[in-house]
């Protein structure tokens, strides 16, 4: 079975680049997507921050930093999906035993990654920004997961 609209629904809840199970190049318009998304993310802190000049001089680079990171995961998590979605009809215990646990040492290194990054913004930002920005990260990834999981069936 494969998932069709899964890469551009991947992209569209702001993950980045997905890729079909036989190719990882993006297409023009994945990649014109995910620039959107990327820019929209970004737009949603700088409108709901407030950060003055100064912060603004710390947040970002560290804000920078973490979302290459974060990227990084996307990118395994999609590959993880992927690789269910070729195998979805034939797929073995063994085969959803590893697919398990390759999901479960991305949510850990995605929790972890989450919180080093929000510690380190917590040390330039004000409490309450740096409280607002852990709110939108948050609710951020929410929403995504969401728009996710509804597309990704359940193993039989």
């Amino acid at each position: 079975m494969r998932f069709a609209p899964l890469a551009i629904a991947l992209v569209a809840t702001a993950l980045p680049l997905a890729s079909q199970a036989q190719s990882t190049a993006p297409d023009a318009d994945e990649q014109a997507l995910l620039k959107q998304v990327q820019t929209d993310r970004r737009a949603v802190y700088a409108q709901n921050l407030g950060l003055t000049d100064a912060e603004s001089t710390k947040f970002w680079p560290i804000y920078d930093e973490y979302e290459k990171k974060r990227q990084t995961l996307e990118e395994r998590y999609i590959a993880m999906v992927n690789d269910f979605a070729a195998k979805y009809d034939t797929l073995t215990d063994d085969q959803a035993a590893t697919i398990l646990d390759e999901r479960l040492e991305i949510e850990r290194k995605q929790l972890e990654l989450k919180d080093e990054y929000t510690r380190k913004i917590a040390k330039v930002l004000p409490g309450k920004k740096a409280l607002r920005y852990a709110q939108l990260e948050s609710r951020i990834q929410n929403i995504t997961r969401r728009n996710v999981y509804s597309l990704i069936p359940l193993a039989r």
